[in-house]
């Protein structure tokens, strides 16, 4: 069986930082705002995680 290449463009990320935005419509700006939410709610949740990591095994280590 042999292997087929794909040769399309990958998809470019729904947003990038610093990106012009002028031309987008305002529905597109607001799923965007949308999409950065769910993902600072994402990385706080992992932020969170890592200090509760970090707190019980600080707590552990001052026996």
């Amino acid at each position: 069986m042999a292997l087929i290449e794909d040769d399309r463009v990958p998809k470019k990320p729904p947003h990038e930082i610093g990106q012009d935005v002028s031309l987008v419509s305002v529905g597109e700006l607001e799923e965007r705002i949308a999409l950065l939410r769910g993902e600072i709610e994402r990385l706080e949740r992992e932020v969170a995680a890592r200090r509760a990591s970090r707190s019980a095994a600080d707590a552990v280590f001052r026996l």
